[in-house]
């Protein structure tokens, strides 16, 4: 059962060639942090491109609790800030439905101001773990209560008289690098966040870009950033790039359906998260970029993908990981097709995602007739070539919009038809992603 209302079975399946050209929504990553610091900024930030999925509009709604006037006017999305420090205390529970990165940023940028707000969402949502954003938050001062666990609904008390923090991330985690940076915003003096693992950078990139003193450094005990609190941010004007993460279906696709030939344009490159191109490339897949440029700070290029018969499984490096976390469901459908095995260490947080994504793969794919091997932060995938790979099962999502797309490609090369019990949840993150996917040929329905 969906959290949203009854489940949407689909069912792919074999068709002539994908070709064409695939146009993505914009990123998500980059579209939360514009509208959250949009509203944090005292004037007018004009933001296009933006992804219209539902995690982001959440996200929007949240600005608006917060005193923050957003409105969409023809492709452009008009956001009159209140300043850092200026957001008001919410008259009702905050809803971030499905979004973590919404729930953990918004928290963030509250936590030191002297206002109280409550978050809740969606049934996935409220599964999953907050302390490693409240932790660290409340070396500010801020004060959370939550359910067991750490987990949604939860109250924010935030911080009356914030302390600057240096603050070491456990795991390597955007969200939770985010989150302590925002909560810099609004404390006196500088906020240090020490990643022993680089992970993505789009809030240190975009929060520079906003007007704020913010460096980065490489030492011995990791990236360390360093932000000084309470600047004056300056309104901006955004594109935003269309997201790496929705490229990665079609771009998958077109390399394991025969004959395709797919152009995927305006891609983000940044290096944080296009770890799953450059897999892709070592492994042997025709992929490459056309038109590199840059675009508000992010490198951009028109991403080609043709299809490619004689991919072989690799070691993809641990260290990797962080730059193609959300990929890795889509790269086990692309490595059952390839020869021999593809190995991928370092992955523990799949573990934690919207679903146990590691699990949720590995079920799908075993029924489908791939050989699977798993452990707490590692898996390997046995490929078995192009053209062997059985299919003819309906996987189990577990309410997970990737691993709802990554068996939907997958259906796209099987013997036999592939079908999920739920495809509802993709309209959280890639809300057209049936009408982009038949664009270019596939057969891709609801049953």
């Amino acid at each position: 059962m969906s959290a949203h209302g009854e489940p949407i079975p689909m069912t792919s399946r074999r068709a002539g060639p994908l070709t064409g050209e695939a146009h993505v929504p914009g990123d998500k990553s980059i579209s939360h942090r514009s509208l959250i610091l949009g509203a944090m900024t005292v004037g007018e930030t004009k933001v296009t491109g933006l992804l219209e999925g539902q995690d982001v509009l959440d996200t929007a709604k949240a600005m608006q609790a917060f005193g923050a006037q957003i409105e969409k006017i023809g492709e452009t999305w008009h956001v009159h800030g209140v300043g850092v420090g200026g957001f008001l205390e919410p008259e009702n529970v905050i809803d971030c439905g499905n979004s973590g990165t919404g729930v953990r940023l918004i928290m963030g940028a509250m936590a030191t101001l002297p206002i109280v707000a409550t978050f809740t969402g969606d049934a996935s949502l409220n599964k999953r773990p907050m302390a490693r954003v409240t932790d660290p938050l409340a070396l500010f001062g801020a004060r959370s209560y939550g359910r067991s666990g750490g987990r949604l609904p939860m109250t924010i008390v935030g911080a009356k008289e914030p302390m600057p923090v240096r603050y070491a991330t456990p795991v390597p985690s955007a969200q939770v690098k985010s989150a302590v940076l925002l909560a810099g915003l609004n404390a006196p003096g500088e906020t240090v966040v020490i990643e022993r693992e680089a992970t993505r950078d789009h809030s240190e990139r975009m929060l520079a870009g906003f007007g704020a003193t913010i460096s980065t450094e490489d030492t011995d005990e990791g990236r360390v950033i360093t932000l000084q609190g309470r600047p004056e941010f300056v309104p901006q004007d955004i594109v935003v790039p269309r997201d790496p993460s929705s490229a990665a279906f079609p771009v998958c696709a077109a390399l394991i359906a025969e004959g395709s030939d797919v152009l995927v344009p305006n891609i983000g490159l940044n290096p944080t998260r296009a770890g799953l191109f450059f897999t892709l490339q070592e492994m042997g897949a025709d992929l490459t970029f056309e038109n590199m440029r840059e675009e508000g700070g992010e490198p951009v290029a028109d991403l080609r993908a043709k299809f490619s018969p004689d991919m072989k499984g690799i070691e993809v490096p641990a260290e990797r990981a962080a730059s193609m976390i959300d990929e890795y469901p889509v790269l086990s459908v692309v490595a059952a097709f390839a020869q021999g095995r593809t190995h991928m260490p370092g992955v523990k947080e799949l573990r934690v995602k919207e679903s146990d994504r590691i699990d949720a793969m590995a079920r799908g794919l075993r029924a489908a007739g791939v050989q699977v091997d798993e452990g707490d932060d590692w898996w390997t995938v046995h490929g078995r070539g192009f053209g062997d790979v059985a299919g003819g099962v309906t996987a189990e999502t577990f309410l997970d919009h990737r691993v709802a797309m990554s068996f939907l490609v997958m259906g796209l090369a099987t013997n036999a038809p592939m079908s999920v019990d739920d495809g509802q949840p993709i309209a959280t993150s890639f809300p057209i992603f049936e009408g982009l996917m038949a664009g270019l040929g596939a057969r891709i329905e609801r049953t």
